[in-house]
């Protein structure tokens, strides 16, 4: 499928799922990925986001709908849409008893490469997410973090156009955490579309230029991170004080309280901005040694939307 822009990587139309049970997990959910997107697809426990990865990589029947892949018809081109996709699923789902390296061999054979250069590919990602050391070692004897890694390298071995990472960061530690976020972007810059479900919305906001936010299996917002950021209501800031206060200074025009003795927490609406509250705090005495924010800008957004307070108009 191509438009003024390019490919679309990905385009959903449409696409619903309902279960045996009656529940309805995706209820007609449209949306398109475009080729070198870095696409973003948030939600609550229960939206619906697990399900579209399960559909889109053909491992959960989909009710209705259809799914094109780089312009493959998944109804029609299966083989040819799946060759395009690399996923790292929520769930770590590697064979614990198997050495890392034979992981990532045995991979790209599913794919059709040969053994040879499926050898070549197994260095080249491990290394790349610095397991080469743990290459003779099976799967079991790795960390929580280094099964990530590993889950990440299998999935790159066939070199897909389009990345899945459901959750691919959850129980990580910080600095493989930051390890992955650096080569996720080295992977985007150099052409891979990626699309991440993740519950750490900081990692959305720093990493994505697109986002699709879903709710009880219905997309309710779908636009650029930029664009989505801009419909913030309100942000709530932390501001770091010279000396100890015994009580929230009176800040007109806005929500302030004390959450320690040197910590003011405020409310700031979009039409106030930070500045005012600043001069109103120097003309009462108050020296601002520094300033963050509560929650990620995202978190606040994603708060608004679910509860429905930005309106139909969203």
């Amino acid at each position: 499928m191509q438009n003024a822009f390019g490919m679309h990587a990905l385009s959903i139309k449409n696409l619903s799922k309902k279960y045996k049970s009656g529940v309805e997990a995706l209820k007609s959910v449209s949306f398109d990925v475009q080729q070198g997107d870095f696409f973003a697809l948030l939600g609550p426990n229960g939206a619906g986001k697990t399900t579209a990865i399960g559909i889109i990589t053909s491992l959960v029947n989909k009710s209705s709908g259809s799914i094109e892949v780089f312009g493959h018809d998944m109804d029609k081109e299966l083989a040819e849409a799946k060759s395009c996709i690399g996923v790292v699923p929520q769930e770590v789902n590697l064979n614990l008893f198997d050495f890392n390296f034979n992981i990532l061999v045995n991979q790209a054979g599913f794919y059709g490469i040969p053994r040879s250069e499926g050898k070549k590919r197994a260095e080249q990602y491990l290394k790349k997410m610095q397991l080469w050391e743990k290459r003779k070692t099976d799967a079991r004897s790795l960390s929580g973090g280094m099964k990530r890694r590993l889950m990440v390298a299998r999935a790159l071995v066939n070199r897909p156009k389009l990345l899945l990472l459901d959750e691919p960061t959850a129980g990580v530690d910080i600095e493989t955490r930051r390890m992955m976020w650096d080569f996720l972007r080295d992977l985007n810059n150099k052409g891979t579309t990626i699309i991440l479900t993740t519950h750490y919305l900081e990692e959305a906001e720093q990493l994505c230029n697109k986002v699709a936010i879903i709710d009880e299996g219905k997309i309710i917002e779908n636009d650029s991170m930029q664009n989505v950021l801009k419909k913030l209501k309100t942000e709530v800031f932390i501001l770091n004080t010279e000396k100890p206060l015994d009580e929230a200074p009176n800040i007109k025009g806005y929500l302030a309280s004390l959450r320690s003795p040197q910590e003011i927490e405020i409310t700031v609406s979009q039409e106030q901005g930070v500045n005012d509250a600043f001069s109103s705090l120097q003309e009462s005495g108050v020296k601002v040694l520094s300033m963050r924010n509560k929650n990620s800008r995202l978190e606040e957004l994603f708060l608004d939307l679910t509860k429905g307070q930005l309106g139909d108009d969203s």
